[in-house]
This record gives C-alpha cells, structure tokens and sequence, in this order.
C-alpha cells in the first residue's frame, strides 16, 4: 500500500482477497469517524444558531440535517472522506478505483441520509459494513463505493 497518487487503484477497488490490508478495521474506523463527524456537525450547528437570533431553535432538526448534508457532501467531494474518516485513514472509492465526484458523492449522502431517516436501511447498512468482504454499506454497495484504508502517502 504505497501509493502517491491513484495509479494504484487504476485496476479498480483492491480485492480483499488478496490485497485485505485496505479493509481492515473498516466498519470500526467507520464507526470513531461517525461519532467525530456527528461531534464537528453538532459544533457548526450549535455555531449557527445564535446567527439565526436563536430562531433555529424552532428548526434545529432541520438545521442540523442540512448541516449534515453538506459537511458530508463537501468532504466527499473534495477529499473522498469527511474529516472524521480522514483522521481514522479511510477514505472512499468508486468501483473503478476513482475517488468519489461531485454527482457520486452527492448520492452516497443522499442514500445515507435516507437510511438513517427510516432506520431500517441503516441496520441493514450496518450489518453489512461487518459481514460483507468489502465492508460496504448498503448505498456503498448500490454506488459500488467503498471505504478502504488510505495508500500510504510520502
């Protein structure tokens, strides 16, 4: 896994089969990078409010979706991780090996969004991030996206 650029990954997502070093640990690094995402999203909504003259209280739910949703959008389209995952070395690629576009980025939020609205598709999501080899959630799997463990940079 040393790679300066995405030569690498020109082949498409490695294969856990023979190259598992780049899922190891994925779901739980997911994990520490959703609860330090959740903390930074929380910190820019509670930021927020008091510039709405405390009327966000009204919509605080609503605030902090939307919040939410660009954090997680704006990460994805510009590093291919949010800053949580960037901390814990993970980051997402398309099946292709690419980092995620704009568009792709935009349907992995909006399919996680939509899983954590109805609940159901979340568990699912996470029963599928522990047994799948890939580690791959159900939009990850929908997209061909998955989390894998950054290339090693120098």
């Amino acid at each position: 896994m040393t790679s300066t650029d995405d030569t690498f990954f020109a082949r498409g997502l490695p294969d856990p089969a023979t190259e598992g070093a780049f899922y190891r640990d994925v779901a739980v690094k997911r994990f520490i990078a959703w609860g330090v995402d959740v903390a930074i999203i929380a910190l820019i909504t509670a930021i927020l409010v008091p510039l709405t003259a405390f009327t966000a209280l009204f919509y605080l739910v609503g605030l902090y979706m939307v919040v939410a949703f660009l954090y997680r959008w704006i990460g994805l389209t510009r590093k291919s991780a949010t800053i949580g995952q960037r901390l814990v070395s993970l980051e997402f690629r398309t099946f292709r090996g690419e980092r995620l576009d704009a568009l792709t980025a935009f349907l992995h939020v909006l399919g996680y969004t939509v899983s954590w609205s109805f609940g159901l598709p979340q568990l699912i999501s996470i029963a599928t991030m522990l047994i799948t080899p890939k580690g791959q959630s159900l939009t990850d799997m929908l997209l061909g996206t998955a989390a894998i463990n950054r290339a090693a940079r120098f």
